[in-house]
């Protein structure tokens, strides 16, 4: 069984459709191996974001990920790292199709709702980022 991480992002916190996320999710077949509500900070988000955290975009990252708590979850299950991307949707939500998560809930290209790890390798790493007591 393989694991991914995900975390529901600021805008889905504040729309109040994490309970609507977590649904599709469970529905799809995944468990919730852990989860929980944290505020993130810069050293955090540098991390998690170092691919672009030299970017001249990162501080608007950086300030939408850290403007009000988020929920980050290990979900486990059969091929779920394709499966959780492929029910989300492209990263910009204004293209992705109505019935993925993004299409459905999304705005744009940062308010898409949910970060999913995009490979075993990332998600090994980013499930010691978030949940190293695991």
């Amino acid at each position: 069984m393989e694991e991914t991480l995900i975390i529901l992002k600021p805008d889905c916190m504040e729309k109040q459709i994490a309970g609507e996320v977590i649904s599709r999710f469970e529905k799809a077949g995944f468990e919730i191996v852990a989860a929980k509500i944290m505020q993130l900070d810069g050293p955090v988000l540098r991390e998690h974001y170092a691919h672009v955290a030299d970017k001249p975009f990162f501080p608007e990252i950086e300030a939408f990920m850290s403007s009000r708590p988020v929920m980050p979850m290990i979900l486990r299950g059969d091929g779920v790292i394709a499966k959780v991307r492929d029910l989300l949707g492209p990263t910009n939500s204004q293209e992705a199709p109505k019935g993925t998560i993004r299409g459905d809930l999304g705005t744009d290209m940062m308010r898409n709702v949910v970060h999913a790890s995009d490979s075993v390798e990332a998600a090994v790493a980013e499930k010691k980022r978030f949940f190293p007591e695991i």
